[in-house]
């Protein structure tokens, strides 16, 4: 238990036994009345965005969230099977944790995962990653007239946009938050 004084952003708490992260912390104190502390916080489980108003010294249950680095092998059906690396554990995540990440991530590559009540939470990519390109249009002279970027498919089947000049078997580094291409690696 932590009193609402000593809640930072980036704390995790428990409200009404639902995870939250702290984005805002504002503490209020009124010239009558008693203080108080304004908040907005982040359900961890569904992204919501809420604003919660505590009292000053109330106790709040903190969430103590793990974070492990592990090594995605393959997916199992539906389902996706990491590896950590510090135990050699194997764990399955439900495919709605992954969403959309999973255009991003190819067998053996690391990444992080929260862990809360032993129940994986949320999965962390790198801030980049490397893709091999596997289906690329020739450039063709005088393109760029229309335009200087052309869309290129990579060995996990994300189709990204990228400059005329990158062609097939060429590895590119992609930004795994805005997934826009960053550079040509090879």
């Amino acid at each position: 238990m932590i009193s609402t004084n000593d809640m930072r952003p980036g704390q995790s708490i428990l409200v009404n036994d639902e995870l939250y992260l702290i984005l805002e912390y504002q503490h209020v104190k009124p010239g009558k009345g008693k203080a108080f502390v304004k908040t907005k916080i982040k359900n961890i489980i569904n992204g919501s965005v809420i604003e919660k108003t505590f009292r000053a010294d109330e106790q709040i249950e903190q969430a103590y969230i793990e974070k492990h680095k592990y090594q995605f092998l393959y997916k199992d059906g539906s389902d996706y099977v990491f590896m950590s690396n510090e135990s050699y554990d194997q764990i399955t995540v439900n495919p709605d944790l992954i969403n959309n990440k999973y255009l991003l991530m190819k067998p053996n590559q690391e990444v992080t995962i929260q862990i809360y009540n032993d129940k994986p939470i949320e999965v962390s990519l790198p801030t980049s990653v490397e893709l091999l390109v596997t289906k690329a249009d020739k450039a063709v002279k005088g393109d760029t007239v229309n335009s200087s970027n052309k869309y290129v498919e990579c060995e996990t089947g994300l189709k990204i946009l990228v400059p005329m000049f990158i062609e097939e078997n060429e590895i590119i580094k992609v930004d795994t938050k805005s997934i826009e291409y960053i550079t040509r690696v090879k």
